[in-house]
């Protein structure tokens, strides 16, 4: 072998080398690894959404009840309704709007502008709106029992709670949040993931979605919901 020829070949076993030693480190690197968090590590948007998979469970929680106060108002628990507002308060309206959402997520959207930039003064709106909404039903709910005269407003607005606030979510989901996502590097994303992350163990000291995928499921086992077989629907008509 010539004298190029040889430092040709040692340049590239040495390239390689180093080649397979990147590798190794971006495989322990992996979110898979304990040093990472393992299986568990989710993104800035999953965690959102996932966010809003547990207020999707209240609002599931206030049509069922809608329907019940119709049907036998003195059969609704009003304890299970006001935890359900109580859990919707601290985790929907103090947390993932305020502390996310209007403090990060739609700032970032109007800045970037685009088609989502147009979403935002509606959707700030519409979070006022549900907090007038669960400081009623928190008044009506913590008198003990829920009045003759309390049922159908009250199914009333569980009713436009849950329409205003599965728009508002599916927007988000498809549309504000995706343009959020599109506007950051994947460095500037994987720093507001952490950053998500400190504000929720500073908001509630520990996981605050584990707490609250545990508590929804408790209120809903209490009103008889945890099953969802229940909610299976009926063979369609014969055409």
């Amino acid at each position: 072998m010539t004298d190029n020829k040889r430092r040709w070949f040692l340049a590239g076993a040495g390239s390689g080398m180093m080649l397979a030693a990147a590798a190794g480190v971006r495989a322990a690197e992996k979110p898979d690894s304990p040093e990472r968090g393992g299986a568990e590590d989710v993104g800035a948007v999953e965690d959102l959404m996932r966010e809003h998979g547990v207020l999707r469970r209240v609002l599931l929680v206030y049509r069922e009840c809608a329907t019940r106060l119709r049907r036998d108002r003195a059969g609704v628990d009003p304890r299970a309704i006001a935890d359900a507002a109580r859990l919707f308060r601290s985790f929907g309206e103090e947390y993932h709007e305020r502390k996310l959402e209007e403090a990060h997520i739609f700032p970032g959207v109007l800045k970037t502008g685009g088609p989502a930039a147009a979403y935002v003064d509606v959707l700030i709106a519409q979070h006022r709106r549900g907090r007038e909404i669960t400081d009623y039903i928190l008044a009506v709910t913590n008198k003990g029992s829920i009045a003759s005269a309390d049922a159908e407003p009250l199914a009333r607005v569980f009713d436009q709670m849950d329409l205003m606030y599965e728009n508002h979510a599916a927007s988000e989901d498809t549309i504000v949040f995706p343009a959020w996502k599109a506007a950051l590097t994947a460095a500037q994303l994987d720093k507001m993931g952490d950053l998500f992350e400190d504000i929720e163990r500073a908001q509630f000291g520990h996981d605050g979605f584990e707490d609250a995928v545990a508590r929804i499921g408790r209120i809903e086992a209490t009103l008889g919901l945890a099953d969802i077989a229940q909610f299976t629907a009926s063979p369609p008509p014969r055409v």
